[in-house]
């Protein structure tokens, strides 16, 4: 009896030591795995401190905002040309082509405003206006005796003059009355000064194809090449202001609004009418009605 005991009481501790041996090769296998997993989160956090800049651009990436920087370093300019040809067809498209119930920097710019597709659009716009301007003015007079032909310099100040305060002294003051207003109701959508800026140069786009198209003689094709340019460019402004003021008083909301219209409205008529020749019916002269081209800058005619 005494030897089934002990032979019972062997087995037994056979049976723990098998398991303190698999409970030894455990232990000795989970340290190993767990240091090198340690090793492992070391070396990937000592390479994000070594690497910031890395690790910065994955956020950005991911987030799709950039890194804000002081606006008197170079890297806060440079910041605001960096932006890839799709970027700037996106939002140029995106000007053109309203959509109700979108907001356009909600859409396509975010936290992330540019320069370059605004100032490249209105020195484009300024150049065409200018070009289209002294052809139309050559079509217009061509083949009357007196008449020769002097390109126009002056348009080319004019019209940057006209276009480039358009797209900054406007968005600026804008950006003034929202913020001033902003402080009146808290619940207002807030604009940045650049993105207020990008909408607007953005905006402009429409105007490149409109002011090729008034180089032919026909007020009735130039009178509805910008009733189109006015209804989408003006819609998207819309859209995109009426959030920043709807929240304030009814009066105040459609006083910016209209504004906004207004202003737009005068620069397309305002280059049209500056620019470009227009055709008058002399009928005191010819019983038959003669047709007589008048341009606001006089070209310039031989003695």
């Amino acid at each position: 009896m005494a030897s089934d005991d002990f032979k019972f009481q062997f087995q037994d501790f056979e049976d723990d030591q098998q398991f303190i041996k698999d409970a030894t090769t455990v232990t000795i296998d989970d340290p190993i795995k767990s240091r090198r997993q340690r090793r492992s989160a070391e070396k990937g956090f000592q390479e994000d401190i070594n690497n910031p800049l890395n690790n910065d651009d994955k956020t950005e990436l991911l987030s799709g905002q950039r890194k804000s920087a002081p606006f008197w370093t170079f890297e806060y300019y440079q910041m605001l040309f960096d932006v890839d040809s799709h970027q700037v067809k996106s939002r140029m498209v995106g000007s053109i082509l309203p959509w109700p119930g979108k907001n356009y920097v909600e859409m396509y710019l975010r936290s992330n405003p540019d320069l370059y597709g605004p100032f490249w659009i209105c020195a484009t716009l300024v150049f065409a206006i200018a070009i289209s301007g002294n052809i139309s003015s050559f079509l217009v007079h061509h083949g009357q005796p007196q008449y020769k032909y002097v390109p126009d310099f002056r348009k080319v100040t004019l019209a940057a003059t006209a276009i480039y305060s358009y797209a900054w002294l406007v968005p600026f003051a804008l950006w003034g009355f929202l913020t001033w207003r902003n402080t009146k109701t808290t619940t207002l959508v807030s604009y940045s000064f650049l993105q207020i800026v990008c909408v607007y140069g953005y905006s402009l786009s429409i105007y490149i194809p409109a002011v090729i198209l008034w180089i032919i003689p026909s007020e009735r094709l130039r009178w509805c090449s910008i009733v189109v340019a006015l209804c989408l460019s003006g819609s998207v402004l819309l859209l995109t202001f009426w959030p920043a003021t709807r929240d304030d008083k009814p009066r105040i909301t459609m006083a910016v609004m209209a504004t906004i219209l207004i202003l737009h409205v005068l620069l397309a008529v305002g280059c049209k009418a500056c620019f470009f020749s227009t055709y008058e019916v002399n009928s005191s002269a010819d019983p038959s009605g003669s047709i007589r081209a008048t341009d606001t800058l006089s070209p310039t005619k031989a003695n």
